[in-house]
């Protein structure tokens, strides 16, 4: 089976365990990384004995795939630099800036006949294939995703952050299309939405409420999912799920009985099954797991999230 030629273009914190994931995997040769720090990318190429480029023109030709793990403000030049060049093309959420960079890239990808995936690394969580697996008609949905301070993730705000973890997965769960959106938020310490809340209505009726926030004191990660014969409860940091399924029987007047059950959930590489999935997209000639389409819909609601709470937050700072 001849191999795949890989590359990862940004080798920071995350960029690097991309790296280690291609080296892992039997199917793929990684040729070379990319990095604006010259210094980085010395480092990662020492360590893991590959090549390290100064450009993406150097590699132009010798490559089949690439992980995009830049900045976001660079995520839409690069991909389209590399869609034009025949690559396949796996890009680190959020996928563009703007909607309309999201759709050109989507456009390119087609065109080219490219598989374009967005990295939303939450939808290989154990925890979120364990709830698709239970869902029937979802009536209500929260989620809470706080962390502690780190100043590496700021260059956005934390609905595009974290909060679009959940507007992806909630997007995918739901399957219809959102109706409404009402989002508050305030800056504590970047300067930019540190803490965001949104109400998402979708148009078959359900309902999610979102949290997030990236000055918490403790992280919680966890959603919960109602329906009207169960609820379920997924702890993404403890890897358990809890299930409470209603009982049918019995009048409208008087309450029914619930039946709880917990279980643990096997922890697994969610990157590796991630960048698996690209790879076998790739070989198989299928979609994604992760489109292009479901990257955009989730910086589509997204944004709309930011807007809606920097105005309310301007609103009530003029009026104070």
């Amino acid at each position: 089976m001849t191999k795949l030629r890989a590359a990862v273009i940004g080798v920071g914190y995350l960029g690097n365990f991309h790296v280690q994931k291609y080296l892992a995997l039997p199917q793929v040769e990684v040729i070379g990384v990319i990095d604006t720090d010259p210094t980085r990318a010395a480092e990662i190429s020492a360590r893991y004995a590959i090549p390290a480029f100064p450009d993406w023109a150097s590699l132009v030709g010798r490559i089949d795939l690439v992980s995009i793990v830049t900045p976001p403000p660079t995520h839409f030049a690069t991909a389209k630099t590399c869609l034009e060049a025949g690559v396949h093309v796996l890009v680190e959420k959020p996928v563009t800036q703007t909607v309309l960079e999201a759709q050109q890239l989507i456009e390119l990808a087609r065109a080219q006949h490219r598989v374009f995936q967005v990295g939303h690394l939450e939808r290989f969580n154990p925890a979120v294939l364990a709830i698709r697996k239970l869902l029937t008609n979802p009536r209500r949905i929260e989620a809470q995703r706080l962390s502690k301070y780190m100043k590496r993730g700021t260059d956005v705000d934390v609905v595009l952050d974290l909060m679009i973890h959940d507007i992806d997965i909630v997007a995918s769960i739901v399957d219809s299309p959102v109706r409404e959106i009402y989002a508050r938020g305030a800056t504590v310490v970047t300067g930019d939405l540190d803490i965001a809340y949104t109400t998402l209505t979708f148009a078959n009726g359900c309902v999610a409420e979102l949290a997030a926030s990236r000055v918490n004191r403790e992280p919680v990660r966890m959603m919960s999912v109602y329906q009207a014969d169960s609820y379920i409860l997924a702890d993404y940091l403890n890897h358990s799920l809890s299930v409470g399924q209603i009982d049918k029987q019995g009048h409208k007047s008087l309450p029914r009985d619930v039946n709880s059950e917990t279980q643990e959930l096997i922890r697994t590489d969610v990157l590796m099954d991630e960048i698996t999935s690209f790879v076998q997209a790739i070989r198989g000639g299928v979609a994604p797991a992760v489109s292009g389409e479901d990257g955009k819909r989730a910086l589509e609601i997204a944004v709309e999230i930011s807007s809606q709470a920097r105005r309310r937050q301007a609103t009530r700072a003029t009026s104070a």
